[in-house]
């Protein structure tokens, strides 16, 4: 998959829903219920980070969930790539981008969103092909002033921020041209989870997809 592919397909999954949850789970046991809640709520694209031993189960338990996308976050290796394609992954995002780290997603024809936070690592992955990145961590760089202000000399660039992102400041991310969608946490939190309160979670994604985009 060439970096250009990538970016189409990325821009397709971003265009389904304003928000894209950001999932920590560790019981493999709440990946279904969890998947199913937030595509009921309206999110579809579903980003399991591989943060916990039991990251590649719950891809593999979402991937069976009818009308969800899942895909891995946290890729920082070759071998994080292969493991999450096996689980089943359609998609992946990292933090950062290495070009080692960028050939293994294209060889293995996975679409991903790989991370950038100065206009330097902006341009770099313009350079190879990625009109379709993700702006992390979007409030400790700046937030969405520095998103906007990246955006006027980039233009042909489009973003999905993360990291610090949350109901109150997700609509000024959103509101901005150079934005096609935002990742989340808040949306599946761990408290929740716990306590098997799938309706509660199905309510916060309802609340994040009626959030309006230029």
């Amino acid at each position: 998959m060439t970096p250009q592919d990538a970016s189409i397909a990325s821009e397709k999954l971003c265009r389904m829903a304003p928000i894209i949850p950001v999932i920590v789970v560790e019981d493999p046991a709440h990946a279904k219920p969890l998947a199913q809640a937030l595509v009921r709520g309206g999110l579809p694209v579903l980003e399991v980070t591989l943060r916990t031993a039991a990251a590649l189960e719950v891809i593999a338990e979402m991937a069976t969930v009818e009308g969800g996308v899942v895909g891995a976050g946290t890729l920082l290796t070759p071998a994080d790539v292969a493991a999450a394609k096996d689980a089943g992954a359609k998609f992946g995002v990292s933090p950062g981008a290495t070009d080692r780290l960028l050939d293994a997603v294209e060889d293995a024809d996975l679409p991903t969103l790989p991370g950038a936070a100065t206009s330097s690592e902006v341009m770099r992955l313009l350079e190879r092909g990625y009109t379709v990145q993700k702006f992390f961590p979007a409030e400790a760089n700046g937030g969405a002033p520095a998103l906007k202000a990246i955006g006027a000399p980039l233009p042909q660039v489009r973003f999905c921020p993360t990291g610090g992102v949350s109901l109150k400041n997700a609509n000024d991310y959103l509101s901005l041209s150079n934005t096609l969608c935002c990742g989340g946490s808040w949306v599946a939190p761990k408290d929740l989870m716990i306590k098997g309160d799938w309706d509660g979670i199905e309510k916060l994604a309802a609340e994040a997809a009626a959030l309006p985009r230029s």
